[in-house]
């Protein structure tokens, strides 16, 4: 993204609590209206990151811009955001109405306009004829759409999400999930999330920064960080991938011949410049690129393996084979009804393939 389509600006941002650096020397940009998302295990700077756009946490160093404006010397409260919490944070002893109304209470907005944003914030999150309920009294998934339109109801121009759906079983999350983009798309503002949950992140996000360590480590769009991650700790973050190493023989004309542990000589299609005669690399392929055969396919490679063990998930099974030469053996992803788990049993002999298209070559 360049510059002039920043809305809200990252300068070299950092957030140190004595020898600790939750956030370290962070830049990036975000557009208007982009869902973007801070994806990282937990300890990686995530939600320290987005208590510096809200103006809870003071940067050590570095600046927040949003809109062009520098955001250190304003408070919270002053400031174009409202954050959506885990745990909600709804007033117990409010009903839905007042908890939504609390906030414009502040603000001094006269009582027509405030009823009238009340509805229309009830309406938005469908929870029109809740407004008399008690927090009490509504199930998780309707506690989460009262803290949402709370946030939502003051108009601001950035929304600060931290894991807000975290505390919900699976089900309703990955309903929730479907929600709040719709209701991201409708309200057209920018939408911040932090979360720990690749697939939350990657169904959800416009793009997505993986963090670590108080750094970003890739800032992408879904599905590029699924198919082009730039190192072995993104790629081991997103989905599940099966890692060979392997050293480079030659290179020619885009070719790379590789010597791997466990998949013999093989050959990739490689641009990448670390890619070089003599180099150690990281050849990772995700299991849904690998294939299970009774002999390699013509055009395919293929590695004679094991059958160790698998899991059935009803759509697809997960098969692991071991391999000769490899500690930890092969996951591949087989979709149900394709023909190729059917019939396998623990011990089976199989030819595990794949083609050239199907490898990522990472750094060591």
């Amino acid at each position: 993204m360049s510059g002039n389509d920043a809305y809200i600006q990252i300068s070299d941002i950092s957030k140190h609590f004595g020898a600790v650096k939750a956030v370290d020397s962070v830049n990036f940009s975000i557009a208007s209206g982009e869902f973007f998302s801070l994806l990282g295990s937990s300890g990686c700077g995530k939600t320290t990151l987005l208590r510096l756009l809200a103006g809870f946490e003071a940067p050590t160093k570095g600046e927040v811009y949003i809109d062009g404006a520098p955001m250190s010397q304003v408070a919270p409260h002053k400031r174009p955001t409202n954050m959506v919490f885990q745990n909600y944070a709804i007033f117990p002893h409010l009903n839905v109405e007042a908890n939504l109304a609390y906030g414009l209470r502040y603000d001094k907005i006269e009582k027509s306009e405030m009823n009238k944003r009340v509805e229309e914030a009830l309406e938005m999150v469908q929870l029109a004829g809740y407004g008399k309920r008690r927090s009490n009294e509504l199930s998780g998934g309707q506690r989460q759409r009262v803290a949402l339109a709370r946030a939502l109801i003051k108009r601001p121009k950035v929304l600060l999400l931290d894991e807000p759906l975290g505390a919900l079983d699976k089900k309703l999350r990955e309903e929730m999930q479907l929600e709040l983009r719709a209701l991201q798309e409708a309200v057209g503002i920018t939408f911040i999330f932090v979360t720990h949950d690749q697939e939350e992140a990657l169904t959800l996000s416009d793009r997505i920064a993986v963090m670590a360590r108080g750094q970003t480590l890739q800032i992408a769009s879904p599905k590029e960080l699924y198919n082009n991650p730039v190192s072995v700790e993104v790629a081991e973050f997103i989905g599940q991938m099966n890692f060979v190493n392997a050293s480079v023989v030659d290179v020619k004309s885009g070719k790379a011949v590789l010597e791997t542990a466990g998949l013999g000589k093989i050959t990739a299609s490689t641009s990448k410049s670390f890619v070089q005669k003599g180099n150690d690399i990281v050849v990772a392929i995700r299991p849904e690129q690998l294939s299970l055969r009774d002999k390699p396919a013509r055009g395919q490679h293929g590695v004679k393996g094991t059958m160790k063990t698998s899991a059935y998930l009803g759509d697809r099974s997960h098969v692991y084979v071991s391999v000769e030469g490899r500690e930890q053996a092969l996951a591949v992803s087989a979709q149900e009804g394709t023909g190729s788990v059917g019939g396998l049993d623990r011990g089976s002999d199989v030819y595990v393939t794949w083609s050239d298209e199907a490898l990522i070559l990472l750094p060591h």
